[in-house]
């Protein structure tokens, strides 16, 4: 059986598309948040409903230009886009 949970993407009316997968809901916000458009100081909300439940996980994400690792392989460009996220809340649906 895997480990891995699918987490499907919320916007505020409620539609949902884009599904992010991962083993906690933290790692597939990291995908979303590497796709959006927030900064530090303009975080944006990611909501993500874990399939076969009621939970929406709710966090802030950005992302920031930082230099690459030194190990970096030599196709990697020099600066990478990092994303951060920040867990909120978990809200319930009806």
């Amino acid at each position: 059986m895997s480990d891995t949970r699918n987490f499907v993407l919320r916007d505020v009316d409620g539609n949902e598309h884009g599904v992010f997968t991962g083993k906690q809901p933290r790692q597939a916000a990291l995908k979303a948040a590497n796709r959006g458009s927030g900064t530090k100081s303009k975080p944006d909300v990611i909501r993500l409903r874990e399939r076969g439940t009621k939970k929406i996980h709710v966090f802030k994400a950005w992302k920031q230009t930082v230099a690459a690792p030194k190990n970096r392989p030599e196709w990697m460009p020099a600066k990478i886009s990092k994303p951060f996220v920040k867990k909120e809340r978990i809200e319930k649906l009806e």
